[in-house]
């Protein structure tokens, strides 16, 4: 007890500010992979890491040990490499620092945006008009408006059926919504590279799955084959929504700050059909 004292005693402020400083920084790394197949990678460097130096300092093998010293460096180097696209989101998510001062007044607006874009897609699959929509989240999507037609109009089912209406130059694309404003219309996304085994899943539902797959976007599409009304999020789909269900779960997808599992959270309010990564389930 008077040893634990002693080494209490030691502690300085700086000391303390030094160890919080060190926890914050974990944190945060650990926040911002939170929910992505990093953090299985990370666990598993971890646990690799650990056995070596539990080996090496136990059996004191001298080769063993050599061998470790020098992979420490390249471990450096492959670390930002493995880690990518989560170091591309947290320096996404810096960019936008003002984004939590001003965070009820944007998701007021995003609010306005899921009413029109719910109704739209209802509007949509009564007519039998295909539709592929992109709301925005933290991840910018800068990249993929410059692949389409640059708008900067306020978000209305009448503006969206009139881009989606099939005679029309912007319908063959994706609209991508920023807040309450349609930033770009007719835009191209990257497609899913999972393996979609319901056939009635074409082009607009690849797209959807890719760019959920690659950001934190929430994507309604409607099949212009059969007017079904799908979401996507976070590489996962579910299908056959309403418009109230639709805007319900956008709402929550969108007030969500961690991720969340969309088929999971579906399956305890309401049964529909889902897509999660090619499996389809049994129809209800």
């Amino acid at each position: 007890m008077s040893e634990i004292l002693w080494v209490l005693s030691r502690i300085q402020f700086t000391d303390i500010l030094d160890i919080g400083l060190v926890a914050i920084i974990l944190y945060v790394v650990l926040q911002l992979i939170k929910g992505t197949q990093a953090i299985q990678l990370l666990r598993g460097v971890i646990i690799l890491i650990f056995l070596a130096v539990l080996l090496s300092s136990i059996l004191r093998l001298t080769a063993f040990s050599w061998l470790i010293g020098n992979a420490v460096p390249a471990l450096l180097v492959a670390i930002p490499v493995i880690f990518q696209p989560e170091l591309r989101r947290a320096l996404e998510r810096l960019g936008r620092a003002g984004g939590l001062i001003d965070r009820p007044m944007r998701e007021a607006a995003a609010n306005r945006a899921i009413i029109q874009v719910a109704r739209a897609c209802r509007m949509l699959s009564e007519a039998g008009h295909g539709a592929l929509i992109v709301l925005e989240r933290n991840t910018g999507l800068e990249d993929y408006v410059d692949t389409g037609v640059r708008l900067d109009s306020q978000v209305s089912s009448e503006i969206l059926l009139t881009i989606f209406f099939p005679s029309t130059a912007l319908h063959d694309g994706a609209v991508i919504i920023r807040e309450d404003r349609i930033v770009a219309a007719a835009a191209l996304l990257p497609l899913s590279d999972s393996h979609v085994t319901d056939r009635h899943l074409g082009t607009r539902h690849r797209a959807a799955l890719g760019i959920s797959e690659q950001t934190d976007a929430i994507v309604a599409v409607v099949s212009e084959e059969t007017g079904i009304i799908s979401l996507a999020h976070n590489g996962r789909m579910v299908r056959h929504l309403d418009e109230n269900r639709l805007r319900s779960i956008l709402q929550k997808l969108y007030h969500s700050y961690a991720p969340l599992d969309l088929s999971a959270w579906l399956q305890q309010r309401v049964r529909v059909p889902s897509i999660t990564q090619g499996s389809e389930e049994p129809q209800p």
